[in-house]
């Protein structure tokens, strides 16, 4: 069939601009997708037993419900069991309701047991006060484990308070003290879940994750005294593909705390508050540390905490990267600091004239609102030798609610910033 010849050249120009922008798309490296093994599954399933399930009851191994007993050892026993489960069925640790008393404990992987292994709190567990009794910062340790479930309605009551005074005393040595112990640590753990407990009181940090992958984090409480110390909700480094999600966390220290080696972490629809805010850092307080990268927070709401959304750097530090952060649809209720990024960070001895070498770019904030009683919302001091890059701020809407008649403001020091949408503040250059 003859084509006109305007016809003609208009079918030749599509094809040409066809042409062109699949070799432009062809030249854009696009990241691969996290594998993600929990998409699209239930994680409410582990809630109750399975039939093929083989139950292995702490009580059944000598723990007693009367919170008199130390059951650590009967705690240990039963894990044992449960791991070393040789048959084809999954296995089930019960503590069933009751109240328990425990020192640290450690379950250690790898398990023979079909996967995951699912740990079912229903009772209450006390930790013992004595810090003797912990050599390591640990109470509850999780190692080497790859499919593993801790789920219930239980509670996991650090008795911290006595405890808080010791981190005090730290604060104000000069020789440092070690860290007090983490209620819940994953240590090595892949494709592990923690769903519906509650953390209370902890000594130190609630939950600690580290050197782990493909985390989920859901519909947790945890809570401790805003006057608190160390009490960190969840603390997360050099783990990869780590999910928080309709979690409550109020505490004396960073709700959440991102530190060296976060890669794909996606916070989402959590509550914080009281304590310190969410975190990313401290970076730069040890030599070779790893970069921080493909960080989320969405539809997170802070209610009177110290920070909202907060990235930090020690001055002085090794050079590493924290990049690619999306901070979206959040909600400040009387947050002090807002908005910040400190590279001048310095919690004990440093030199602040050495400065950090924690290269931040290509960070987002959109959508943010609320209140603040700062007259500084929006607090940009990045380092002079590797000045923050492609900061990004649009729709930022908070509101001064402090005594003074003063004028919401930002500051922006070393920063490559741009500016959308609503700006209130109004931007700093």
């Amino acid at each position: 069939m003859a084509i006109a010849g305007g016809m003609y050249c208009h079918v030749i120009l599509i094809l040409c601009l066809a042409a062109l922008a699949s070799r432009a798309a062809a030249s854009v490296a696009i990241p691969p997708a996290v594998f993600d093994v929990f998409r699209g599954s239930n994680l409410g399933v582990h809630d109750t037993a399975d039939p093929d399930e083989k139950i292995f009851n702490v009580v059944d191994f000598g723990a007693k419900p009367d919170g008199n007993h130390d059951a650590s050892m009967n705690f240990i026993k039963t894990w044992i069991a449960a791991c070393k489960n040789n048959t084809d069925r999954r296995s089930r640790v019960l503590i069933p309701p009751g109240t328990y008393k425990s020192g640290p404990a450690v379950f250690q992987g790898p398990c023979t047991c079909a996967k995951p292994i699912v740990v079912q709190v229903l009772g209450t567990i006390k930790g013992l006060n004595d810090l003797s009794l912990y050599e390591e910062p640990y109470w509850f340790l999780f190692e080497k484990v790859e499919g593993l479930v801790i789920t219930g309605n239980g509670v996991f009551d650090g008795q911290g308070s006595s405890a808080w005074k010791v981190a005090g005393d730290c604060g104000s040595s000069s020789d440092g003290c070690s860290p007090l112990p983490s209620s819940i640590k994953f240590n090595s753990v892949s494709n592990g879940v923690i769903r519906g407990i509650s953390s209370l009181n902890s000594k130190g940090v609630h939950l600690f994750i580290t050197d782990s992958q493909n985390v989920r984090v859901r519909r947790v409480n945890i809570s401790a005294p805003g006057t608190s110390l160390n009490t960190d909700g969840i603390h997360i480094s050099n783990s990869n593909n780590v999910k928080v999600a309709r979690t409550h966390i109020a505490t004396g220290d960073d709700c959440i705390g991102m530190i060296q080696g976060s890669t794909n972490i996606a916070i989402n629809n959590v509550i914080c508050g009281p304590g310190h805010g969410i975190s990313v850092g401290s970076l730069g307080k040890y030599e070779h540390e790893n970069d921080v990268k493909g960080i989320t927070v969405k539809k997170t709401t802070f209610l009177n905490t110290d920070n909202g959304i907060r990235i930090k750097s020690w001055p002085g530090s090794g050079p590493s990267l924290a990049s690619g952060m999306v901070f979206k649809d959040l909600i400040m209720q009387n947050v002090r600091n807002p908005i910040i990024i400190d590279q001048e960070y310095c919690a004990g001895g440093c030199d602040k004239n050495q400065p950090s070498r924690v290269q931040i770019s290509n960070v987002h904030y959109i959508n943010i609102k609320g209140t603040t009683p700062s007259n500084v919302a929006v607090d940009f001091i990045c380092s002079s030798q590797v000045p923050c890059q492609n900061i990004q701020l649009h729709d930022i809407d908070l509101k001064y609610t402090g005594p003074n008649a003063a004028a919401l403001t930002s500051v922006c020091k070393n920063v490559k910033a741009g500016f959308g949408g609503i700006q209130n503040p109004p931007a700093c250059h």
